[in-house]
């Protein structure tokens, strides 16, 4: 028919529109997801009674089983954030004591509180 080969060509930009205008938003989209910084997930719980293993990496943000080197470096980043100089917490600064010396194998020194 005669209106046939209209229409196919008002369908065929009507569907390239659309798709252009996906396009367009995913990339603005991926533009903004982009640009913003990422943000770590930190672990939402309390601390446990008596500190373990897996609770001291969470800690500092390490390994269980991390170098020294690295719980060194991780302790003293996390310190520099939370010491009571700075205006952080003495219970904080504690446990984040006690986690390094829990992971370097110090022994139980326990948190004070």
């Amino acid at each position: 028919p005669r209106w046939a080969t209209p229409l196919v060509a008002g369908l065929s930009v009507a569907a390239a529109a659309m798709g252009s205008r996906f396009m367009i938003q995913a990339w603005q989209a991926f533009r903004i997801r982009a640009a913003m910084p990422r943000v770590r997930k930190f672990y939402p719980g309390g601390f446990e009674r008596e500190m373990s293993r897996r609770e001291a990496a969470l800690i500092l943000g390490v390994r269980e089983r991390a170098a020294l080197d690295k719980i060194k470096e991780a302790h003293k980043r996390v310190m520099v954030a939370n010491h009571p100089d700075g205006g952080g917490s003495h219970y904080i600064a504690s446990k984040i004591n006690e986690a390094k010396d829990m992971l370097m194998g110090k022994g139980k020194s326990g948190s004070i509180f």
